[in-house]
Parts: C-alpha cells; sequence; structure tokens
C-alpha cells in the first residue's frame, strides 16, 4: 500500500429478480437464473478459485441480494438448473458432431462443450448449492459480500411510507445472516436509489455502507472535498456512502465507448437457437417450442451494429478474445494508475476509484468479462504497484476520518432520478403499492398477539408485498421486454396480498390459500412482518 498511489474498489452487483413456479414443470423466465449461473455465476467462482489456487490474493466487493440468495438456496431451483445444465452438454455433444471437419464453428462446439461440463462439475461439487461457493471466498477474506433490499424494492418511491423501506432493508439484513452466518457491513442501495433519510434504517439493522450514484455525492452538502474519490460519513447516522467513480464505470460497461464492445468479442445476438433448423433445436425449446437463445454462440461482433448485421458476423477466434481481454485489463489498470495520480495531486488525497458494474454483465452479456477480471486481478499483483486493490471495509478500517457530508436523492439509470421506474408505462403500479403498504403497516400495529395460523398469514402478506414491489417489474415495464409477464407478476402479488389482508381483517383465513401461497412463494423462511409496525 506504501507504493500505491491510489486505490481501487470493483463492486459487482448480482441480482435477479425471484422467479420460481412450482405450478409448472418448465418456465421460461427461470431461465434467467440458469443462463446467469453458467454465464456469470459459475465463472466468477471458476476465476476466484483460480486465483486462490495459484496464491494470487485479490480483493472483489460483490452484491449477493436476497431474491439470488434464495433461489440459490432453493432445492427445486437447483434440481431445474442441474437439468438445464445437463441438457446444454447434450446439445454440445451433438453440436460436435454436426460441426465435425468444419474448422471455424467445430472448435467452438468443443469450447462449449467443455464449459457445461465445468459448470456441472462446480455444481455438483457445492452439493448444488451456489452459495455455498460464494461463502467460501466471505470466509477466505477475499471476497465481500453485501446485502440489497430484499426483494430490491426501489427506496426513493416508498420514501413516503418509512415502514416499508425499514423492512426491506430489517428483512434483508436478517436473511443474509441466516443465509452467510454474519451480519452485512454493507448494502447495494436497489437500483442506487438513495432517499435522504434512509440511512437511518442502514444503522438500525447494522449496516455501515452503501454505495451511491455520482451525482448523489457531488451534490451532497456540504460539497465533498475529495468528490467521489474517498466515501463521505452521512451527519445523521454513523453509515458512510461510497460515490460511483464516472470514468471507470462507462470505460467497461458502455457496448459501444468500452472494451465489450471490442470487434474480437463473443456476438450476443447470434445464437443457435435462432440459427439452426427448428427441428434439429426444438428439444431444447421447452414445452411452448418458441426459440430463444440456448447459449451457444459462434460469431464475434466483427463491427458496428449500424454497419454489420447478424447475419454478416464472422466466426469467434477465442484465442484472438483472450489476447483482447489482457490488453483491456492492462489497459484499465493503466488508466486507474493515471487517474489516481491526477486526482491525488488536483485534490491532496490517496484517491479511491470505486468501480460498480451489474455482476451479470461478466459472462452473461460479455463472454469475456470473467477472463478480463481474472488478467485485472493477476495483472494487478504482478505487474504494477501504483494501484491497491481494495474492498470497503478494508478502505475504512485503514482511513476512519471522514468528511460529513449530507447525500442527495439520486439513482443510477436515466437521467439519474428515479424516471425509469417511475413513467407512463408503469406509474399505475404504485397506488396499489402504496396502498398494500399502508394496510401491511395497519396489520402489523393491530396483531400485537397473533395465532400462530395468524402469524403465518401476516408473514405470507408480507412476502406478497415485498415481491410486488421488486423494482424489476416497473424496470421490465419501461424496457419493453416481458411486459405481460411483469405485470402479472405485479398484479399477481398484490391480489394474493389483498386475499389474505381481508382473511385476517375479517377473521375469515382460509387456510388451503394460505398454504398455497406459502408454496407457491416460499422465500424468507424466518421473515418477520413486526418490522412493518
Amino acid at each position: 500500500m506504501s507504493d500505491a498511489v491510489g486505490s481501487l474498489c470493483l463492486v459487482l452487483h448480482a441480482h435477479l429478480p425471484y422467479v420460481r413456479h412450482p405450478e409448472y414443470e418448465y418456465f421460461l423466465e427461470e431461465d434467467w437464473l440458469y443462463e446467469a449461473a453458467c454465464e456469470t455465476y459459475i465463472p466468477l467462482l471458476r476465476v476466484m478459485d483460480g486465483l486462490q489456487g495459484d496464491g494470487v490474493p485479490f480483493a472483489l466487493t460483490m452484491s449477493l441480494t436476497p431474491t439470488l440468495l434464495s433461489m440459490m438456496g432453493d432445492g427445486l431451483l437447483q434440481e431445474r438448473m442441474r437439468r438445464h445444465i445437463v441438457e446444454r452438454i447434450e446439445l454440445s455433444e451433438r453440436e460436435m458432431d454436426r460441426t465435425a471437419g468444419d474448422d471455424d464453428f467445430h472448435p467452438l462446439a468443443q469450447m462449449y462443450l467443455e464449459h457445461f461440463q465445468s459448470c456441472l462439475e462446480v455444481l455438483d461439487s457445492y452439493q448444488g448449492n451456489l452459495v455455498n461457493g460464494f461463502r467460501r471466498f466471505i470466509e477466505a477474506g477475499s471476497l465481500e459480500a453485501v446485502t440489497c433490499g430484499a426483494t430490491h424494492g426501489f427506496f426513493p418511491l416508498l420514501a413516503h411510507q418509512p415502514e416499508t423501506v425499514r423492512a426491506q432493508i430489517n428483512i434483508a439484513a436478517d436473511h443474509y445472516e441466516s443465509v452467510i452466518g454474519r451480519r452485512p457491513a454493507g448494502i447495494w442501495l436497489p437500483e442506487c436509489g438513495y432517499y435522504p433519510g434512509h440511512e437511518q434504517f442502514l444503522a438500525e439493522a447494522g449496516i455501515k455502507f452503501f454505495f451511491i450514484e455520482a451525482h448523489g455525492i457531488l451534490f451532497g452538502n456540504p460539497r465533498p472535498r475529495f468528490g467521489t474519490f474517498a466515501p463521505v460519513l452521512c451527519p445523521d447516522a454513523p453509515v458512510v456512502a461510497f460515490g460511483r467513480d464516472v470514468e471507470s464505470s462507462k470505460q467497461v460497461w458502455s457496448a459501444k465507448e468500452g472494451y465489450p464492445g471490442d470487434f474480437a468479442y463473443r456476438e450476443f445476438y447470434r445464437d443457435i437457437g435462432y440459427d439452426l433448423e427448428y427441428e434439429y433445436v426444438r428439444p431444447y425449446l421447452g414445452p411452448l417450442g418458441d426459440r430463444k437463445h440456448l447459449g451457444l454462440k459462434y460469431h464475434r461482433i466483427t463491427g458496428p451494429s449500424e454497419a454489420i448485421d447478424l447475419g454478416r458476423k464472422e466466426p469467434y477466434r477465442p484465442d484472438v478474445a483472450r489476447q483482447r481481454a489482457a490488453e483491456h485489463a492492462a489497459n484499465f489498470l493503466y488508466n486507474r494508475e493515471q487517474q489516481a495520480r491526477y486526482a491525488g495531486q488536483v485534490l491532496g488525497c490517496h484517491p479511491l476509484v470505486v468501480s460498480p458494474y451489474d455482476a451479470e454483465l461478466f459472462g452473461h452479456w460479455w463472454w469475456e468479462g470473467p477472463m478480463f477480471l481474472d488478467f485485472v486481478f493477476r495483472r494487478a499483483h504482478y505487474d504494477q504497484k501504483a494501484v491497491a486493490l481494495t474492498t470497503p471495509s478494508q478502505y475504512l478500517n485503514t482511513n476512519p476520518v471522514l468528511q460529513r457530508v449530507q447525500p442527495e436523492l439520486s439513482s443510477w439509470g436515466y437521467l439519474g432520478y428515479a424516471e425509469f421506474w417511475l413513467n407512463d408505462t408503469n406509474d399505475w403500479i404504485y397506488r396499489h403499492l402504496h396502498q398494500a403498504g399502508e394496510r401491511m403497516t395497519h396489520l402489523a400495529r393491530r396483531f400485537t398477539q397473533p395465532t400462530d395460523l395468524e402469524r403465518r398469514a401476516l408473514n405470507q402478506c408480507a412476502r406478497e408485498l415485498l415481491l410486488a414491489q421488486a423494482s424489476d417489474w416497473a424496470f421490465i415495464m419501461r424496457t419493453g421486454t416481458m411486459v405481460e409477464y411483469a405485470k402479472k407478476r405485479t398484479s399477481d402479488h398484490l391480489a394474493r396480498f389483498e386475499r389474505l389482508f381481508f382473511g385476517l381483517e375479517h377473521g375469515g383465513i382460509e387456510v388451503s390459500f394460505l398454504e398455497e401461497c406459502e408454496w407457491r412463494d416460499n422465500l424468507f423462511a424466518n421473515i418477520d412482518y413486526t418490522y412493518y409496525r
């Protein structure tokens, strides 16, 4: 650290909405979990395992959201994830036969066969539960995991019902402790949505820090002396805010200006699920038979999308892409060094660069992303001393004196002030969410000594409200993808909440309906409805 001119904190936000449909043998949206596991979570575990095995120290911060942890730990989804991987192994074996003699595509079929076989080995090594893998590196001290809102509810749009925000935070912290075995030190605010005053709930839950969009720090009061190059201490609660560094973030996530758009990298949108004959891929499309991505992609980006359509993409070259990932990792660290040197000279501090990204960018959208991270960690250890890798807790341990600043209302995403989650595509949901929030608070205050049946119904009311509040549904409505599913999820959870609410209000709990809800929406086994009081 004495030779370092600055520090770098890499943060990956790993999150998926809670999608679990035991009422169906197969459900399309459950593929989100299986694809992310094969393309992001397992590859990240393999990177960490390789670094640890080679004696390369690393420091990485990840949010593991409560819904994601719940799905990883669910026995039904574990079985279905394994089935998904076995099917991809079978498909890859068929592709080995189909592409035999093709110098362009046969090596790629071999690559995918080895990839999915490795995924199965990793999954089985952790007894089907990938949480065990992440916990291993948390306990080793290389990975700092933080929590999130219980179901990724967007706090600024729940702010006038503080009880609902308090419940999102405390239920998340309790769940993290039950799964990981310790209280979370930090939290990823869903969508980086910050509202002044919510840090009091964070402190109550034992949370010491959170991440915030750059302008949430820069427009704070008073103006932060070091900008986003140092965290700030909230004035009304002992909680620290780490601001996102814009330069390093854009350099990685931007498909047009950042690394993932390099023409040598794998093309995400060209997939054999659409390229090959329908009857050939039909066994892997699910009961409905609609074409979809199957995860085997044989082409590279090739050129700008406005100039080269999908049909003209050239074959992917893994060796070229790997070399490009190594070059980009070197460039990333070089830029962080120059950035830290300049900031240190101008501001007179040891600057911290906080670089947060969606975890699913690494592997799912950007196939070479885990490889890039592997190179970053190895180069940071072997090839330079100017930039020190750190985590928020490590940084705070060595930098306990911070400026007091009141952060400003903010979010990430379009325009930076919640507009993506409140617009003409999704504004209809909030009056219903707010009414349900008021009714949940009413129930929590009314039932101070519930019977066992009433407690079960109250806790299930809390689950249904939490699931309806997930910011993912508003996000999907705005992006225009899977809109009907997002609308149905919001409406279904609210309808279940209302039916349970009226049963509690009028003394007529339907036991069979309650049992069905508990079977269908079974996350947070130890949920405590009294957080809504």
